[in-house]
């Protein structure tokens, strides 16, 4: 398999950085996490950068960065879950590498994010409501540039690497749409 970009999108709490980092290292390819990223360029958290520059300040960030990452050559790099609303972002994604949608039940993302304080838009009433408008809002951008989508509801991380290395082995790269 040549050097390409395998980019992971989905909503939060699907597995996209564990899934990742494990497929980078059965690829042996540098693995980044396009958060991380964004908190490491910045110097502080994505708590903060809500709190102070708000949303919008963020995704200004995340587009730098991805497009900075989706510019290299063979990495996987997993996304934020609103990387996709950003029209520019679906392109840089869809048009420099293989983008796979690890996709998850909302009943399965809602238990996984129950008590976590440090995602910003899940600080409401209501975070199973959120999440739920989250998924609705989201789930057909993440689709409309998917060449795949995986499943990752009762699979371990070592489960969902082993499919998408298959997929990959298969010669499942971009334009190739598939459903798991």
């Amino acid at each position: 398999m040549d050097a390409q970009n395998i980019f992971l999108v989905g909503l939060m709490a699907v597995g996209k950085s564990t899934v990742g980092r494990q497929l980078a290292d059965a690829l042996t390819m540098p693995f980044f996490d396009a958060d991380h990223e964004v908190e490491r360029r910045a110097g502080a958290e994505i708590s903060w950068i809500f709190d102070v520059e708000g949303e919008q300040g963020f995704r200004d960030r995340e587009a730098a960065v991805i497009d900075d990452l989706t510019q290299q050559h063979g990495i996987v790099m997993a996304t934020g879950g609103g990387a996709i609303l950003r029209e520019e972002n679906r392109r840089h994604l869809a048009e420099r590498g293989t983008v796979i949608h690890l996709d998850s039940p909302i009943e399965k993302i809602i238990a996984r994010t129950r008590r976590d304080t440090k995602r910003p838009l899940l600080q409401t009433g209501d975070p199973a409501k959120t999440l739920r408008e989250l998924q609705r809002l989201r789930g057909p951008l993440y689709a409309q540039i998917a060449d795949h989508r995986v499943v990752t509801d009762n699979r371990g991380a070592g489960s969902v690497t082993r499919k998408i290395l298959k997929i990959l082995e298969r010669g499942g790269t971009q334009h190739q749409k598939t459903r798991t």
